[in-house]
């Protein structure tokens, strides 16, 4: 696996357009197309960003098997309890005192889609952490 199988991969599993990532490096979508096909390769500094944002090292990005590695798979249930876990999050943030307890408020959509992001970002990684961690030896399917 390379890098533009990569980049695909780790687009993909945070659920992210190539547009949304392209805003993450700082290069269009048509950049992040051209990665993923393997016309091209991204330079460093957009490496780094990606890198940077979804907290992993470069080299997950760059070397063969950088990803997969270290990817647990999520199945359609656990997926459906990250999306049903987010809503009622951002259900609960609606309320008028949800906010106001931390001492402010999130008031236009761009933030509120960046806060969701962020949300289920964050779930799908605790939720792989736990499996990896807490599944027994005898139940886990792993390639050697």
């Amino acid at each position: 696996m390379g890098i533009s199988e990569n980049i695909k991969l780790l687009r993909e599993q945070y659920g992210l357009s190539q547009k949304e990532l392209g805003q993450i490096a700082g290069v269009s979508d048509k950049a992040v197309s051209t990665w993923e096909q393997g016309i091209k390769e991204p330079r460093m500094g957009a490496i780094q960003k990606i890198a940077d944002h979804f907290g992993i090292q470069k080299s997950n990005i760059i070397e063969d098997n950088g990803l997969q590695s270290q990817s647990v798979p999520l199945t359609p249930r656990d997926e459906r309890q990250i999306a049903a876990d987010l809503e009622k999050m951002l259900a609960d943030l609606d309320s008028k005192n949800a906010m106001a307890a931390m001492g402010g408020t999130v008031e236009d959509d761009e933030d509120r889609e960046l806060l969701k992001a962020s949300l289920q970002a964050t779930m799908r990684l605790a939720k792989k952490i736990a499996k990896e961690k807490y599944t027994p030896k005898k139940y886990r399917h792993e390639e050697e």
